[in-house]
């Protein structure tokens, strides 16, 4: 049997925050903390302040604290303080088995990819959305507006005018996050796409020809055969060199043969917008519109 889709949030519902990945700046934490506590109560163990070399505290540190989070039956939701760096190191210290039988949301992006693949492969749906500490950064009302519908049970607004590479239909389940997490989990043997799925793709700081050896990988791997649809989001900073290839045109290179829409432009990433959507959950890819089922 399936497992059940995490219970919607409501205001006043119990969120824990939590640090799988890299440390970040305090500040930035606390004006996120802020903003969600405007909404939610929360819960943020002390050890979300550890810092060793590039990661948020050791590996059992934080596996330690994401499990608690995980397993708290008064816990309702899981927010992800940053990205960066770690999750990948702490995967199967995780409770995966118990999280699927009684799942509750988690939310997050960038290294976050990593829970949430893991997470979707077991049927779990997720929250693709900003880190607590983006919520403390400058970003828009539309996209706060965005993660709490999406946190709540409502289907964010469709996504229209997306730029088509290749046109048509596919009806799928979204899939993916960041493209250098993808394709690091498809190295680890733990990507996980389901077929006909829609695969949404970001990504930061990497030159044209490092996004031209990731999609490669994947399609070597079979993994962009399983595919029914591809989404990009945002390519933030991933300017050419001295070649002058551009990032678009990699995309667009990599994937018109493969016989699969594909879009680009949608509203996530790491740079703005950066609205919240479902992982795990059917959507409906046509001509340049994505809407959610």
């Amino acid at each position: 049997m399936a497992p059940s889709p995490p219970p919607p949030l409501r205001a006043g519902s119990l969120v824990a925050v939590v640090a799988p990945a890299s440390g970040f700046d305090r500040e930035e934490l606390f004006r996120g903390l802020a903003w969600l506590s405007t909404r939610y109560r929360l819960r943020v163990d002390g050890r979300v302040l550890s810092r060793e070399g590039y990661l948020a505290g050791s590996d059992a540190s934080r596996a330690a604290v994401l499990s608690r989070a995980m397993l708290d039956d008064d816990v309702d939701g899981i927010v992800c303080a940053r990205g960066g760096y770690g999750a990948m190191r702490i995967l199967d210290e995780l409770p995966w088995e118990r999280f699927a039988a009684r799942p509750k949301a988690l939310v997050g992006f960038s290294d976050v990819t990593a829970l949430h693949l893991v997470a979707n492969a077991r049927g779990v749906p997720t929250v693709h959305g900003p880190n607590v500490t983006g919520l403390g950064r400058s970003i828009t009302t539309a996209e706060r507006a965005s993660l709490i519908a999406t946190l709540e049970g409502a289907a964010p607004p469709p996504w229209t005018r997306l730029e088509v590479i290749v046109p048509g239909e596919a009806t799928g389940t979204v899939v993916g996050g960041n493209l250098a997490l993808v394709e690091a989990m498809a190295a680890a043997g733990r990507l996980v796409v389901p077929p006909g799925a829609i695969l949404a793709l970001e990504d930061v700081t990497e030159r044209p020809y490092r996004i031209d050896r990731m999609l490669t990988a994947l399609l070597l791997g079979g993994h962009l055969a399983r595919a029914g649809a591809i989404v990009f989001g945002g390519f933030t900073q991933c300017e050419p060199g001295p070649d002058g290839v551009t990032t678009d045109a990699v995309l667009r290179e990599r994937t018109r043969g493969l016989g699969i829409p594909v879009v680009a432009g949608a509203p996530f990433g790491h740079g703005a917008p950066n609205h919240a959507f479902a992982l795990g959950r059917d959507a409906t890819l046509r001509g340049g519109t994505l809407a959610w089922a």
